[in-house]
């Protein structure tokens, strides 16, 4: 924040993307399923913002817009790609606590099913599903980001947990 000559408060564009990169970034990674989709989007992310500052109105506006524009930023890439985005298992945890090479192996294969899994989800579960678990973000807080009502966030998230355990039955994770 600036005080500008006629002492109004202004936001320093730069500040901004100091406090909110690494959010806006691990965000995009996770909905977008790899590090170099996920920093196009962060950086087209940033980019918006530069364009659309000065119709924000103060800085507690800032971070929920954010999310909705990584959101949609993320979905435009999919749709472009003709892909799905897929959320790295890097940022779940899924340790067995051992550290031996067929406990290793196994922990890998877990989460290559999980993320076969997760890749089977429709794109607005998933992005749901990520925003309020990986994001920590409440239902209110997922329905702000995607535009949308509590209840259609929650049955969301019911479905895909729904679809996980199905498409999970029988793996040990």
């Amino acid at each position: 924040m600036l005080i500008t000559d006629s002492g109004s408060l202004s936001m320093d564009f730069e500040s901004l993307v100091r406090q909110h990169e690494v959010r806006v970034l691990r965000l995009t990674i996770r909905l977008t399923g790899n590090h170099a989709d996920g920093q196009d989007a962060a950086q087209e992310v940033f980019l918006r913002l530069h364009q659309n500052l000065s119709r924000l109105h103060g800085p507690e506006a800032v971070l929920p817009w954010l999310r909705r524009v990584a959101v949609n930023v993320c979905f435009d890439l999919g749709r472009r790609a003709r892909s799905r985005p897929v959320v790295p298992l890097d940022s779940l945890t899924l340790a067995t606590g051992e550290s031996d090479p067929e406990a290793q192996a196994f922990t890998k294969e877990s989460r290559d099913q999980l993320q076969r899994a997760l890749a089977q989800l429709g794109e607005r579960e998933r992005t749901a599903l990520v925003l309020r678990e990986l994001e920590g973000l409440s239902t209110a807080e997922v329905a702000e980001t995607l535009g949308t009502a509590e209840s259609t966030i929650r049955v969301q998230i019911a479905r895909a947990r729904l679809k996980l355990r199905e498409l999970l039955k029988g793996v040990t994770v």
